[in-house]
């Protein structure tokens, strides 16, 4: 008899398809908030953009973004726990900075 390579367990296979699954992040508030910022850092250049693969930047863009995000901070006030609030607020500064920086609105 000969020894079976590893690979051909069935608990190898189980591995294979778990690492071919794509991630999911938990679902929970920063879900809706982190693909916004994500693609604002993009629109502002400050991040290369995953399917074009080069940083490219757009300011309007990067403005409607933000004015998304405050527009989910004002519709949802009083409505967050503290840490949600703190991570809306922080992606918020962030984002905000990088914009004025960018547009030349103030100099750092």
């Amino acid at each position: 008899m000969s020894k079976k390579d590893s690979t051909d367990s069935p608990d190898a296979g189980e591995k294979k398809q778990d690492e071919l699954k794509e991630f999911l992040p938990p679902l929970d508030f920063s879900s809706i908030v982190f693909p916004f910022y994500t693609q604002a850092l993009v629109k502002l250049g400050l991040m290369e953009d995953p399917l074009k693969s080069e940083v490219s930047q757009n300011l309007d863009f990067a403005k409607r973004l933000i004015d998304i995000l405050d527009l989910l901070k004002t519709r949802t006030q009083g409505q967050l726990q503290p840490d949600e609030e703190t991570f809306l607020e922080s992606c918020l500064a962030q984002l905000k900075i990088s914009y004025m920086t960018k547009a030349n609105i103030i100099k750092l």
